[in-house]
């Protein structure tokens, strides 16, 4: 039976993922910065194990608590969805320290596992920003950019130990808390200066009302597709919205 190990399964993507890993005979090992009952069924097949990836020592110890995983799912991430000009550097920073370093240290922590072993998948969830041009993400965007450059160049360096790398390019998620969990507790007047106000609610509106957007299972299945590709293929769009976008390229 394998297991895998998901980052950031309190809610969203990652809730449906370990949920459909597990649906699917899987071990699961669930981590989430500040574990709470209830939110994953009881089940000799998942644990939930604390795990804040931008922490080393916190790395650490949940995987020596996971023991071996098959498959690392790095989708714990910080949205942010904000005017640049507007956005603190202190901000930037910290979604940095998510959504990419975090990423690259939680995989290069199991990486000599992978490798002496001659086997593993690497799935880093990144989003469909990186198919096109979208507004009020530019911090976002480029976070989430940085890990498809990250990934891209991981697999050729890992495929010669037969260990695999790969992304996954969620859509817009609409049932998500995305949008509040964004503004990281600002008003909007401080992430969007005056200037920059009518246009910015013009592509909030739009983001909000589009026809095409992914959901929670969407993701979920994705990731698992990814998992047991055979073909060598690098990236996964996930969702209606994203598919198009990348068909649009």
């Amino acid at each position: 039976m394998k297991t895998v190990l998901i980052t950031g399964t309190s809610s969203g993507y990652g809730r449906a993922t370990a949920l459909h890993f597990h649906a699917q005979g899987w071990n699961v090992i669930a981590t989430m910065r500040t574990p709470r009952a209830g939110l994953l069924p009881e089940s000799d097949r998942l644990r939930v194990v604390a795990l804040d990836v931008t922490e080393p020592a916190s790395i650490t110890a949940a995987l020596e608590a996971a023991g071996p995983v098959d498959v690392l799912v790095n989708n714990a991430g910080v949205p942010s969805i904000s005017v640049f000009e507007g956005t603190p550097m202190a901000r930037v920073r910290d979604v940095f320290e998510t959504n990419t370093f975090g990423v690259m240290a939680t995989t290069q922590a199991v990486l000599p596992r992978f490798r002496e072993r001659g086997s593993g998948v690497v799935v880093n969830v990144t989003s469909s920003v990186v198919l096109g041009h979208m507004p009020l993400s530019a911090v976002y965007k480029a976070s989430k950019m940085a890990v498809e450059g990250f990934t891209a160049s991981l697999a050729l360096e890992l495929a010669p130990f037969g260990v695999q790398a790969k992304t996954v390019q969620p859509g817009a998620c609409l049932t998500t808390n995305f949008a509040a969990r964004a503004t990281n507790g600002a008003s909007p007047d401080e992430l969007v200066p005056a200037p920059y106000a009518p246009w910015a609610k013009r592509s909030m509106d739009s983001f909000t009302g589009q026809e095409l957007f992914t959901t929670e299972t969407d993701v979920a299945e994705t990731v698992w597709r990814a998992v047991h590709d055979t073909t060598g293929r690098l990236r996964f769009p996930a969702g209606p919205d994203a598919h198009w976008l990348a068909e649009a390229r």
